[in-house]
């Protein structure tokens, strides 16, 4: 019997990319989930790749960047089931832009979903969790919160906060002698649609070129990592690499705290002028 059998979990962003692939491991594995996502037809795309039709599924359109929506999709949840053993809040977006070129538009867009979205699902949902004997909650950061990159400012700042409020989250957690185990996720280049959907200032930028500038790097699936974060939650682990690029970016860092940037910022450099050198010409 797998560890999640018969057990609860919560979702954010299951629409698409990792989120999807956690439900659809979920769903094998014979859990219940409560997923949310902003895009209802992409919930319902999930649900339509599900391989057991036993386990139960709710769906709610949510917005997490709303704490309100948030909180009644929590109580939702909790009219169905007192305790949760899985919370993931995994919801995020990306902007590319300077940050002489982003708008507080922008900016607060982001930092909504990608930071806010993270404290809001843990706040609506921990008294939930913490009526489990033992319960799970993933928060997903990125590489991006262990660097930063040029043009990814909002990105960074929003995926940098989500590793300080994880890391504080837990110690609280730990301190109280609570069930519930936190892991802070920081995965690598994932297979997934974020790059294409992300907002972009450059008028030129497409999403195909915006995907393949974004390709190059891109180390695993969906779907392994959805399995690296599930093995990660059952162990109880408290931090979690996704790909050898990430493990790679981890060692760096702590050799080179500073001088990283010189690296990284080259690489970015080349890769933005292959980009631009292999994109079609656009329309006038």
């Amino acid at each position: 019997m797998n560890y999640f059998t018969e057990k609860h979990a919560a979702i954010t962003g299951a629409g698409s990319g990792i989120g999807r692939a956690l439900a659809q491991a979920l769903n094998a594995a014979g859990c219940h989930l409560h997923l949310s996502d902003v895009d209802d037809a992409g919930l319902q795309a999930t649900v339509a790749s599900f391989t057991n039709p036993n386990a139960g599924t709710h769906c709610t359109v949510v917005d997490v960047a709303d704490a309100g929506a948030v909180e009644r999709w929590a109580a939702a949840v909790t009219a169905i089931t007192p305790q949760l053993h899985l919370l993931v809040n995994n919801a995020g977006v990306d902007l590319m832009a300077s940050v002489a070129e982003t708008s507080l538009e922008d900016f607060h867009w982001l930092m909504n979903i990608n930071f806010w979205g993270v404290v809001h699902g843990s706040q609506a949902f921990l008294p939930a969790l913490e009526k489990a004997e033992r319960s799970h909650l993933v928060n997903i950061s990125s590489v991006f919160g262990l660097i930063a990159v040029p043009n990814q400012s909002a990105y960074n700042a929003a995926k940098f906060a989500v590793r300080g409020f994880s890391e504080s989250l837990r110690q609280e957690l730990d301190l109280a002698g609570s069930p519930v185990k936190l892991c802070c996720v920081h995965p690598g280049g994932i297979d997934t649609n974020i790059a294409r959907r992300a907002r972009n200032v450059d008028p030129n930028a497409t999403a195909e070129s915006q995907q393949a500038l974004f390709a190059p790097h891109v180390r695993t699936s969906a779907t392994e990592a959805a399995q690296k974060i599930l093995r990660a939650a059952e162990k109880g682990q408290r931090r979690l690499l996704i790909g050898s690029d990430a493990r790679v970016i981890d060692w760096i860092v702590r050799l080179f705290p500073t001088a990283y940037a010189r690296l990284f910022r080259d690489k970015t450099n080349s890769a933005l002028a292959e980009a631009h050198s292999t994109e079609p010409p656009h329309a006038p």
